[in-house]
């Protein structure tokens, strides 16, 4: 496929074949661990997913356990099942309630509640802890004042949002001091946050899926992994030798398989299969540490996750957003370990356009061990470093204009996109690939009383066009218009 635009300038290629290694895949699902349902791939399906993210793994299981059993569904994954942000991400789940469109809240604050239930029905062993809440804690005025306007506005339009916030002003220290974050210049408290194993979520949605009975839902799931794409098509006509305008051709290492519908579940890496793209979700190279605290207390544990937020700071590009959940305690000398990523106003382009998580960047690592305590008060080591047990790097997708892209591609009918959620992706991504799965056999896209998918998620040539109007991410560092839509990256 080429580009419509002319611009390949962030256009994605393949996935690292040797990526880092993330604390979140460190216990793969055996049953997924090179899994491939038939040893040969299809060499037809009624519908291509590629991607093994929570967008595909939920795409997936909304067609064949909701929508259309009947469907032969083939999934294609370049790495391990799982092995792409969802695997790398930061371990919360926490919807923004303020700084974005109150619709899009809403939406996100019922796929949090729908996350939240499907764990607990289907005791999904994966961790999730509801927290007390999120801190944003603001090392600036200028940011904090910021978000108390917004909040304010909120209160007046819609006070059911506004009720899920609680703004902590530095007259108030002694709660500042509670919520270990004494020196910051203001607070705010989202009331509905979690953390989580995410691979794990992902991994128990796609083993559910091969495992399902009866027999007719297993045989129509066909997971293939190790299978990167390599490029789509449409294959000659049967009859000419002209293109079938009703098919697509799926070309990868493996072979060829031929279907009317592809999701590209594929978020960052979205423009190596769709260039037209490239200058809408542009990848971007978050890196994270599993830091290990300076001590160990079941009782002493955050019960909150952070997001530390500044202004852009004296000879930096960027502001600093940096985002941390802690892990649950295991015993006085094990787990227990700070999530801690960010740290992108350090990296190589502000991470803008780096497709590659198959490194590290040595300053962006050191920065993460060095910058967690402070600004929360937890203590530190030797030189105010921390030991990291695991570092890696993941690729997001940011859209410009902030917003997730869902939906068929105009002019490429049958293609079908569920991405750019611009590093916000937990708590939107599983309610999305329910919007997008309906679409696609045409469908209603939630039942009564479940907030639908936001407009300005849906893909329309009016969006495209109005978001191409708008300045491009490199054009403004990356942060114009996703600061507050996408507080915490690799959420």
């Amino acid at each position: 496929m080429t580009s419509d635009t002319g611009t390949q300038t962030n256009q994605a290629g393949l996935p690292s074949t040797n990526p880092t290694s993330s604390y979140w895949l460190r216990d793969p699902n055996p049953l997924l661990l090179g899994h491939r349902t038939t040893p040969d791939l299809p060499e037809e399906a009624d519908i291509v997913i590629i991607g093994s993210g929570i967008t595909g793994a939920f795409a997936a299981r909304f067609l064949l356990q909701d929508y259309a059993s009947n469907k032969k569904l083939v999934m294609l994954e370049a790495r391990e099942a799982c092995g792409g942000a969802t695997g790398r991400n930061g371990g919360h789940c926490q919807p923004l309630v303020y700084g974005h469109n109150p619709a899009v809240a809403t939406f996100e604050l019922e796929t949090f509640s729908f996350l939240e239930k499907l764990v607990k029905d289907e005791n999904i062993d994966c961790d999730w802890i509801t927290l007390q809440g999120g801190v944003h804690a603001f090392l600036s005025t200028p940011l904090f004042t910021t978000a108390v306007s917004q909040i304010s506005s909120l209160t007046k339009t819609h006070p059911v949002l506004a009720a899920q916030l609680e703004i902590i002003p530095p007259t108030n220290p002694s709660k500042l001091a509670h919520l270990k974050v004494p020196h910051c210049h203001g607070a705010i408290i989202q009331k509905t946050a979690a953390s989580l194993w995410p691979y794990k979520l992902t991994s128990h949605v796609l083993s559910s899926l091969l495992t399902t009975t009866p027999t007719t839902k297993q045989q129509n799931f066909n997971l293939q992994t190790n299978t990167p794409v390599l490029s789509i098509s449409r294959p000659p006509s049967p009859s000419c030798s002209s293109p079938n305008p009703k098919k697509w051709q799926i070309t990868t290492p493996r072979g060829t398989i031929t279907t009317p519908q592809i999701l590209l579940a594929t978020n960052g890496y979205t423009s190596h299969l769709l260039p037209s793209f490239s200058d809408l979700i542009v990848p971007v190279r978050g890196q994270i540490s599993a830091i290990i605290p300076p001590s160990l207390s079941p009782t002493n544990t955050l019960k909150y996750s952070y997001l530390f937020a500044a202004d852009p700071e004296k000879g930096q590009h960027a502001p600093r957003d940096d985002y941390l959940v802690q892990r649950p305690v295991l015993t006085s000398i094990a787990g227990g370990e700070m999530i801690f990523g960010g740290g992108r106003r350090l990296a190589l382009k502000l991470g803008l356009g780096q497709y590659r998580d198959d490194e590290l960047e040595p300053t962006v690592a050191q920065y993460l061990r060095s910058n967690l305590s402070p600004p929360l008060n937890i203590g530190g080591g030797e030189a105010g470093e921390l030991p990291a047990k695991y570092e890696w790097t993941g690729i997001m997708g940011y859209s410009r204009d902030s917003n997730a892209w869902v939906g068929e591609v105009p002019s490429h009918k049958g293609i079908w996109v569920c991405a750019g959620y611009t590093g916000h992706g937990m708590p939107a991504a599983a309610l999305s690939a329910r919007a997008v799965a309906a679409q696609m056999l045409e469908l209603p896209e939630a039942g009564e009383g479940h907030a639908k998918l936001p407009e300005e998620f849906k893909i329309t040539e009016e969006r495209i066009n109005r978001a191409r109007q708008g300045p491009r991410l490199e054009d403004c560092g990356g942060w114009e218009g996703a600061y507050f839509s996408g507080l915490a990256d690799g959420e």
